[in-house]
This record gives C-alpha cells, structure tokens and sequence, in this order.
C-alpha cells in the first residue's frame, strides 16, 4: 500500500534513546535501541494506568524481552520457542513465560523501512497488550476453558485496543522517550493492516486475528477512548466484520469484480440507498449521471481530484482511465465503491441543502459512505460485500485523501480521520452522521 507523508513518516520517533542491555540477545544496534525506547515506554504507560483501569498494580514481565536474529543459526531461541528461526519476521508475548520476543533481523528493519519507527512502537505496544489482558483475567486458562467466550479474534482486539491507548498517551506528549505524529500514525497503521488475517478467514478460527476494519477500529477504540473500554470487550459487545467467502466463483475471483462492471452495480446500489435517504427526509433526489470516459475528472470549482461531484450539473465524474483503475487492480474493487460512495455522500448533502464545502462536509460525506456500506455487508442477496472489501475500504481512506474532498478539493489530511468518519458510519449508520 502506498502511504503518502514518508518523509515525515521516516523521521525517528525517539526524543532520547534508551540503552538496550536489558533486552535478553540484543547486539546493542539501533533497531534494538528503538525497540527498547519503546517498551520501557509502554511498561512506564501501565504502570501510571493500570491500577486505575483494572484496581491493582502492575506486574512487570518476569520473563523479560528477547531479541532474536533469525537469520543466524547460532542464535538463542527465544521462550516458546525451540530455535531461532521459529522468531522469523514475528514478534510474540510467550504467556507460559511472561515474556516478549521479536526478529530483528527479518521483522522489525522492514516495519521501519516501509511504515517507519511508529510501526514498530504499534507492534511492541500491541505485544505487551496481550500481557495486560493476561493480568486483567483473560489469559491461556480462560481461552482454553471458554474458547467461546475468549476467541482469539477478541484477544487480538484487546491488544490492538491497549495499543491504540498507549499511542495516544505518546501523541499527547505523556511518554519520556517518544513522540509520534499524525503523519508518522497514518504511516505505523498500515502496518496494523497488513497484519490482517488472510482474506476469507473465519471469525471463527482459532488463530483469528481480525481483519484490517476490525483492527484498526479496535486501535481506534482505544486511542479515542481509553484502556477502560478495552478491558470491557466480550464477544457480546464487540461486533466483528470478519467473513468468509460464500461462494465458489467469490472465492476464485478474490472477491473481485472487474472495473466497469463494479461502476455500474454500485452505482446501481447507491442510487437506490441515497434515493431513500434524502426522500425520507424531505428532499428531492436526482439520480446522479456517472461519467467514467475522463482521465481527469473536472466540473466547477476547484480540483476533486479522480472522483468528482458536481453540483451544478448533478454529474459524478470518475477517472476511469488511469488513477481509479490503478487503485481498483493495486487494492480492490471496493477501494473503487468506497470512493464512488463518499461523492454520492456528498451529493446527498446536496440535494437536502446541506453544504458541500468545508471539512464538516467531507467529513459527512465519508461517514455516509461508512453508512451505505454497513447497510451492505452481511447481505444475502443482491449486491453484497466480498470479505476482503471492508479492508479495501481501509486501505483507499488511509493512503488517499480523494475520498475526503469536499466540492473544491479541499481534504481532510489524516488517514487515522478519515478512516474513522468513514467507521462511524459503518458501525453507527447515518444517524452517526447527523442523518437522524
């Protein structure tokens, strides 16, 4: 995925680093020196938080952390494990141990290079997540006893969610060492993303770890409202997007539909949802004209970008050519529908004589967007999601900002609120979006 701002993105996120000596295996290099910085961050965050969220103190690891090269034959492994190369591009929180293992030879170099240093803060963080719900009650016990009630795919997001609140203790300014901005956390979640399990994996499955949608709201959660409603994720609470393929010909297209046939059901779809969403409150809906035969879209106002809507003439008009096919074959057909959907969001805004200008507007127009779409997954006739759109969706919002654009171009910049204007409305429907 193609995340813009890496220059900033590539910036260190340490204010001051912390000597790795404390690490079992480190070979003192920078990568471990990051990796240090940031859990004796995370251990300081829980020692601060977690007696007020959970009503006891903090037990630190007793099994300390181990980095591990997995390259190396002559490597100790780490707990859990039995040779070094079982470590290979993973890092792990071994509960019969109490301890955190990572690769620093084939995992943590590539977060940097391609997510930057927040990525690895995220993933550490996460990692020393599973130990604070291991503390809280939730453990290997409780999972075994009650797979029901504790699938991995909830632990998954308790630790995703205790992650996302660490991180927002650091970009208040709470941590000693570290410093993370929105630039270098829009750049740190695509890693989240591609941690997601493999499309068309159960929800169900015992080694679940959720989808993009899935942990990216979970972090979210977590960053917008804390450690406390972390702790309170159940199977009953927590919705979980996850699904598996319900056909044959789904499953051997990846869940694809090719260019234009996807342009003409979705907005087939789209025309029908928005028409009953404006005419149920008083206004007048005008089906759309969808043009797709321009490279560069254009109507009045400033510059859209490669998805346009136009208020004077009522078109939509969509880069067919060259950048939109580009993000349907990079990402998915639904990164397509994602985008298509945020114009008519905008159009309905429209027709019912709400601004089209102004964050407020895109902001709308992107949760609307969420909302048509919560409205279509799970379907069980006519035009439905596969199980990979919902992370395609994801993956448009948090590297491009078109689908955030008002009428003249101007855009919402940070994935991380594009991405969750565009959740709000998934999950919370249009009421969310001030369409009560």
């Amino acid at each position: 995925m193609s995340v813009p701002g890496t220059p900033s993105a590539a910036e260190s996120v340490t204010r001051s680093g912390v000597d790795p000596s404390f690490v079992n295996g480190t070979d003192g290099g920078l990568v471990d020196r990051l990796a240090a910085t940031a859990v004796t961050d995370v251990r300081d965050y829980w020692r601060r938080t977690f007696e007020p969220v959970f009503g006891k103190g903090w037990q630190d690891l007793r099994g300390g952390f181990y980095s591990v090269d997995s390259s190396s034959r002559a490597a100790r492994p780490a707990p859990c494990t039995e040779k070094a190369s079982e470590v290979e591009g993973n890092a792990f929180y071994c509960p019969s141990a109490d301890a955190i293992a990572w690769d620093r030879s084939a995992l943590l170099p590539v977060l940097r290079e391609k997510y930057g240093d927040a990525a690895v803060v995220i993933v550490l963080a996460h990692e020393i997540g599973h130990a604070v719900h291991h503390r809280a009650g939730v453990g290997v016990t409780e999972q075994r006893q009650q797979p029901s009630r504790f699938p991995t795919i909830l632990t998954e997001a308790m630790a995703d969610c205790y992650a996302g609140a660490f991180v927002r203790s650091v970009t208040d300014g709470g941590a000693a060492h570290l410093r993370i901005s929105g630039e270098q956390l829009d750049a740190a979640l695509g890693a989240l993303v591609s941690f997601r399990d493999p499309v068309g994996t159960a929800k169900t499955d015992r080694s679940a770890h959720g989808n993009a949608f899935d942990r990216v709201s979970a972090f979210q959660d977590g960053y917008q409202q804390g450690p406390k409603l972390c702790s309170a994720m159940t199977v009953d609470n927590r919705k979980f997007t996850q699904t598996t393929f319900t056909s044959f010909d789904d499953r051997a297209n990846g869940g694809n539909m090719e260019f234009q046939r996807m342009i003409g059901s979705v907005a087939a779809d789209l025309d029908n949802y928005f028409s009953a969403l404006v005419t149920q409150r008083g206004g007048t809906w005008k089906r759309p004209t969808v043009r797709t035969d321009e490279p560069r879209p254009g109507c009045e106002g400033r510059d859209q970008g490669p998805v346009a809507f136009c208020p004077a003439t009522g078109r939509i008009e969509l880069d067919g050519v060259t950048e939109v096919p580009r993000l349907h074959e990079q990402i998915g057909d639904y990164a397509t529908g994602t985008l298509l959907a945020t114009r008519y969001g905008l159009a309905a805004q429209s027709a019912l004589g709400r601004p089209v200008r102004g964050e407020a507007a895109a902001k709308t127009a992107l949760c609307l967007a969420g909302a048509y779409t919560g409205t279509v997954f799970g379907r069980r006739e006519g035009f439905g999601l596969s199980p990979g759109d919902l992370d395609e969706a994801v993956q448009v919002l948090l590297g491009y900002d078109y689908g955030a654009r008002d009428v003249h171009g101007e855009a919402i910049r940070s994935g991380f609120d594009r991405v969750e204007s565009f959740r709000n409305g998934a999950l919370g429907g249009p009421a969310a979006c001030g369409f009560g």
